[in-house]
């Protein structure tokens, strides 16, 4: 099968596909979604797929916004339709809604630490650029040993320039905001946090967070690339200044394309612009060189985007919506309440604490290699890192007990030919 004839196939089956919700019924091997949310992710039917939190299977309705931007531009006008400028400030507000903010504090980027660069750079300043001949002394930045990986290389590097990084440790998997509280004071420029820890999936107490820094004078950025469509993010009430997102995981898009937010008033002065681009400005006038800047958070858009990743996000978001983060995380609570119950007993210690809500958990691993080939002999996608002796399991809206049986038995030692 070629592309367009998988595009086009896919496309029927988000036609075919039967009514999105069903009641969430009393026993605990019910189901809150129905088969027919399954049948919109034809990947999955292939293996047992717990690996959302890495990659997100592609789903029907995203291939067929795919399809009808490809359409426009195979076929051209009056076939498909383009992913136009209109569609783009549309994509934004709708992003913006999912968070609670308005489409001017969103900007496009390229993935979820690019924002976080443009945050760092733009606040840091001549700290950015400075060297251990000529740093910055008298600044801090606290994080927490849970973060992503990007984040932790980026500030370690920072460091090197003369900033003073701070690193809250875990206590059992879990971040203390006592224990933030404790490195946070009237030096701190930045405290930057994983909502959802890609780690083992421990969601911070971001309010508790942001008061303690908005109280010593310290702004908060938060990567919510982990949380945003899997459980509910609201930056106003949580008190985020800057948050960045990128789509190939909850929001069920593609790699390529994120979101930036940005607090209104924090917009051109507390964040300046660090880079520029056609997207900045309007009214451009070549002859006189001039142009009116853009309100919001366009100023720190610099080129254009990939307009097929943000049809295929756009769609993602509405699959989202049209579910209800609600019950997207009632739903994951129930799997992820089993496996937290029966792997231990199988001698998989839990590394997530026992009351998260996030669709992530991860256990620890006696032999890495051993749990790979039989994962892979099962047919069964997870993370194994291989390293730190872990194994993460993350569901989604298309996993149901049955998945969880499987894994299991496969954890347990059983054969393919048991299950």
């Amino acid at each position: 099968m070629n592309r367009r004839e998988f595009l086009v196939g896919a496309g029927s089956l988000a036609i075919a596909a039967k009514p999105l919700f069903a009641a969430a019924q009393t026993s605990s091997r019910s189901a809150i979604f129905p088969a027919s949310v399954r049948a919109d992710f034809p990947s999955v039917l292939k293996e047992t797929y717990l690996n959302s939190a890495s990659m997100h299977p592609v789903g029907t309705f995203a291939a067929e916004a795919i399809k009808k931007v490809v359409d426009y531009r195979l076929l051209g006008a009056g076939n498909g339709a383009d992913f136009n400028a209109r569609a783009q400030e549309d994509l934004k507000a709708k992003f913006g809604a999912m968070i609670n903010a308005k489409a001017t504090e969103i900007a496009y980027t390229a993935n979820t630490t690019d924002g976080e660069n443009i945050v760092v750079m733009g606040l840091l300043g001549p700290l950015a650029g400075a060297s251990k001949d000529a740093p910055l002394r008298g600044v801090n930045i606290v994080i927490d040993e849970l973060h992503f990986t990007s984040s932790l290389y980026m500030y370690k590097e920072l460091e090197k320039k003369g900033v003073e990084l701070r690193i809250v440790k875990h206590k059992n998997w879990a971040i203390d905001p006592e224990d933030m509280a404790k490195a946070i004071d009237k030096n701190t420029k930045l405290v930057s946090m994983a909502m959802v820890s890609n780690v083992n999936g421990f969601m911070h107490d971001v309010k508790a967070v942001t008061s303690i820094a908005h109280a010593r004078g310290a702004h908060v950025f938060a990567d919510i690339i982990q949380a945003v469509g899997a459980v509910p993010v609201d930056v106003k009430a949580l008190g985020l200044d800057f948050a960045s997102s990128g789509t190939y995981k909850w929001l069920m898009g593609e790699r390529g394309i994120g979101f930036l937010y940005v607090r209104e008033d924090l917009q051109g002065t507390v964040l300046p612009t660090t880079r520029y681009g056609h997207r900045q400005v309007s009214n451009f006038n070549r002859a006189q060189l001039t142009w009116e800047p853009l309100p919001g958070a366009a100023r720190y858009e610099t080129g254009g985007i990939p307009v097929m990743m943000a049809a295929m996000v756009n769609a993602g978001i509405d699959y989202v919506n049209k579910l209800g983060v609600t019950n997207i995380r009632a739903h994951a609570k129930q799997l992820t309440d089993r496996l937290q119950k029966e792997l231990p007993p199988l001698g998989y210690k839990p590394l997530t604490p026992i009351e998260t809500q996030t669709p992530i958990v991860a256990f620890e691993l006696k032999d890495a290699a051993a749990t790979t080939k039989m994962l892979q002999a099962g047919h069964v996608a997870a993370t194994v890192i291989g390293n730190e002796n872990r194994i993460r399991l993350s569901v989604s809206v298309f996993n149901n007990h049955d998945d969880i049986d499987k894994v299991v038995a496969v954890l347990g030692g059983k054969t393919t030919s048991m299950i």
